[in-house]
């Protein structure tokens, strides 16, 4: 893992020094190893520890400085909005100090026309539901229903939409 971490990283050097959108798209394309359509917009820096297990739909716009540790498995659907820093996290560690140095990895899926605000960040195994918003600095460790805004942390319903 650490090999395939340190190619990731190779690439991801490059995508985070271009400022041209295309080959900022055509090198996470390689980094995810799946191809990543003309309308998704991504502002570098972006950082990913593995990106074979990302998937990134249409009409995606990722901000500034996010994160994806994506080997539990990272899903965005069409027209997600992620603000700058956030942070998906599809993997942990045990609490038991003789176990602490595994991973359990669970996937993390963001449904269609979600925005996630700024700071916030997606623990594993939490699905945002369809139209939601997760307000900045939110910390989300359950899933949230569609068409909900959730806040705080950890984060809580605020209101439906």
């Amino acid at each position: 893992m650490r090999e395939a971490s340190y190619a990731t990283k190779e690439l991801l050097v490059q995508m985070n020094n271009s400022s041209d959108p295309t080959e900022i798209r055509d090198l996470l394309s390689r980094i995810t190893a799946s191809e990543i359509d003309e309308s998704v917009a991504v502002f570098t820096p972006l950082y990913i520890n593995y990106g074979k297990h990302t998937r990134i739909g249409k009409n995606v716009f990722i901000n500034y400085d996010c994160v994806f540790l994506d080997l539990g498995g990272i899903t965005i659907e069409d027209n997600v909005l992620l603000a700058p820093k956030v942070s998906l996290l599809s993997e942990a560690h045990p609490i038991s100090p003789e176990e602490r140095h595994s991973l359990v990895p669970k996937p993390i899926h963001i449904k269609r026309n979600a925005w996630i605000g700024a700071n916030a960040t997606i623990l594993q195994g939490v699905t945002i539901g369809e139209n939601s918003v997760v307000a900045a600095g939110s910390v989300v460790s359950k899933d949230v229903p569609d068409n909900t805004i959730v806040g705080g942390t950890p984060a809580k319903i605020i209101k439906t939409i």
